[in-house]
């Protein structure tokens, strides 16, 4: 085997690795989901009662998935309960300073968690703080998942404010307990920034992180297979600039590199406004460079990422994120992943460095500013692709900086016309979204 070959291999293993310790990690977590026996159901988070400071050190949660699997036969059974009559298996953590296990006490992990200690258990919302705990967040359903936990529409039980809630596993691994404080830390740090999800606060126990922020409509990624198709090159123009401009904040404000650009990172709400966000893998930059090799999605690598042109200093910098951003613009604009019919993400490295960017294909009319911006985004040598200030400069960027468009309008009819994908309404009406914005 060549050492190309070892090299995707050895990162395909990793990313692997990462999609096993994410299913783990979805198979010990606490079940926010809500019954469907009753309607209209609420179920509030299945914790002990809070305990007294005295014995914190004792904090027990039940493991989610003992019982066996949670089959919809079970969930939907009148005489299910939800708690049952068998001994449940009980997971007990120790609590050495801020309830990280001793070996993971590096300086990075404990300066951070002490930082985030002193804002746990309050949220702030419109301006306003409230003392939280767990038992006031009271689920209303799952909405999603990522690369470090689940995340859930949750009712604020003191204000009713809805809002959504990632919950995070404590699992005791050195690299989670990073993912965990990175996302918390630059969440918590980009409250004036208006292209990054806004954070309400956090609530840490023993066991869990529970990371309270805006509660946004859905991802890109969602969009584009609820339209089951293409979306419309204004709604990509006025996301290009907020994720541009997202990304630009993160570096020179906090000198961070996302690391993990994706259509399901990318968020839309009804208000029509487009934020970043998913921050458990981003990386500190030293010198303008990342160090740190966290594999991401092979999906959205850049190719300097994947085969480093010099191997003894494998860094890179945040122009990796920007061929990540142009391989999303080039999925949704076409409503196809580029890299299609592969099976392994062996395979997709290796198209990644073998064949020529994916390019915006010349029969669907899109803009020559908009190809153009895509195909600097696609560069394949690093060192030619652009950088942020130089890509808010191009004539794609600036046109949708200043041109008004009707975001809101544009998701509320997509979110409307696709809640009933079985009317024939809503399939007359797909032909029409495609156009929306083409006059």
């Amino acid at each position: 085997m060549s050492s190309l070959e070892q090299r995707l291999s050895r990162i395909e293993e990793k990313l692997k690795q990462e999609n096993e310790e994410a299913r783990r990690r979805i198979d010990l977590n606490i079940d926010m989901s809500p019954q469907r026996s009753r309607p209209r159901p609420i179920i509030v988070i299945q914790l002990s009662p809070a305990p007294a400071p005295s014995q914190r050190a004792a904090l027990q949660l039940p493991l989610a998935n003992d019982g066996g699997s949670r089959s919809s036969s079970s969930e939907s059974s009148p005489q299910h309960h939800p708690y049952p009559s068998r001994p449940r298996n009980m997971l007990t953590l120790p609590t050495p300073p801020y309830g990280l296990h001793k070996s993971l006490e590096n300086a990075e992990i404990d300066q951070k968690l002490q930082e985030i200690m002193k804002q746990t258990g309050y949220l702030k919302i419109d301006g306003q703080r409230y003392p939280a705990e767990v038992t006031d967040l009271i689920s209303e359903g799952e909405i999603g998942s990522g690369t470090c936990g689940q995340v859930f529409k949750v009712r604020f039980r003191k204000t009713c404010h809805i809002i959504a809630v990632k919950q995070m596993r404590r699992t005791g691994n050195k690299d989670e307990n990073k993912r965990i404080l990175m996302d918390l830390d630059v969440v918590l740090k980009s409250h004036d920034c208006p292209y990054i999800i806004q954070c309400y606060g956090a609530i840490v126990t023993n066991t869990d992180v529970f990371i309270a922020m805006e509660l946004m409509g859905t991802c890109a990624e969602k969009l584009k297979k609820r339209i089951q198709g293409p979306i419309p090159e204004r709604i990509l123009g006025k996301m290009t600039v907020a994720i541009v401009k997202a990304l630009l904040y993160l570096k020179e404000k906090h000198g961070v590199i996302h690391r993990d650009v994706k259509p399901s990172n990318i968020l839309l709400d009804a208000k029509g406004q487009i934020k970043l966000c998913d921050f458990g893998i981003s990386g500190r930059l030293v010198d303008s460079k990342a160090k740190t090799r966290s594999a991401g999605c092979a999906a959205y690598m850049a190719p300097e990422r994947i085969d480093p042109p010099d191997p003894t200093k494998p860094d890179y910098d945040i122009r990796a994120d920007v061929w990540s951003l142009g391989i999303s613009l080039v999925e949704l604009a076409t409503g196809q992943f580029p890299y299609k019919n592969c099976k392994t993400d062996f395979e997709v490295l290796t198209k990644v460095l073998q064949e020529d960017p994916p390019l915006l294909p010349l029969s669907m009319g899109f803009s020559l500013d908009f190809q153009s911006f895509v195909k600097d985004c696609l560069t394949k040598d690093h060192r030619k692709r652009p950088k942020y200030h130089q890509l808010l400069e191009h004539s794609f960027i600036r046109r949708y900086e200043v041109l008004d468009v009707d975001v809101a309008g544009w998701f509320q009819t997509v979110m409307d016309c696709t809640e009933s994908p079985r009317s024939s309404q809503c399939y007359n009406h797909q032909h029409q979204l495609h156009s929306l914005f083409s006059r």
